[in-house]
C-alpha cells in the first residue's frame, strides 16, 4: 500500500535544486528542473550506488554539421544529467533513463506540490 509523505515546503527545493531523503524505509532523491519536480529512488540500476547523491551536469551532445562531420562536443542545460558517483552511470533527470539504453532506468517516485508543500507517494 504506498502512502503520500510529506517532504517539506516547496521553497526547500529551488530551481536546479535536489533534496535527498528517507522516506518509509526508501531514500528518495527529488529535483527541480524548469520548475517541475522529479523524484527517483537513490539506487542505481548498475550495482546499487547512490545515484541521486551524485553530480549534476548538463547533457554532453556531439555536434555534427551538414556533412555528416563532427565538429566537437557542447553541453545541453536543456537535458540535465545524474551521474553515479560509483561507476559513472549517468541519467537523465527528466526521464530517468540511460543515454544509451531506455531499458535502463531509474525507479521513479510519484511526487507532487499542494499547497506551497512536496510530497512523495511510497
Amino acid at each position: 500500500m504506498s502512502t503520500s509523505h510529506r517532504i517539506g515546503a516547496s521553497e526547500s527545493l529551488p530551481e536546479g535544486g535536489r533534496l535527498v531523503v528517507d522516506v518509509a524505509h526508501v531514500t528518495v532523491g527529488i529535483f527541480r528542473v524548469e520548475g517541475r519536480l522529479y523524484a527517483y529512488e537513490n539506487t542505481c540500476p548498475h550495482m546499487g550506488g547512490p545515484v541521486c547523491q551524485g553530480l549534476l551536469i548538463p547533457a554532453v551532445v556531439e555536434q555534427i554539421n551538414d556533412a555528416h562531420v563532427s565538429t566537437g562536443f557542447a553541453f545541453n542545460e536543456n537535458d540535465p544529467r545524474l551521474v553515479c558517483p560509483w561507476h559513472g552511470f549517468e541519467f537523465s533527470i527528466k526521464t530517468g533513463c540511460h543515454p544509451a539504453s531506455r531499458a535502463v532506468r531509474l525507479r521513479a517516485i510519484p511526487v507532487a506540490e499542494k499547497d506551497g508543500e512536496i510530497h512523495v507517494t511510497v
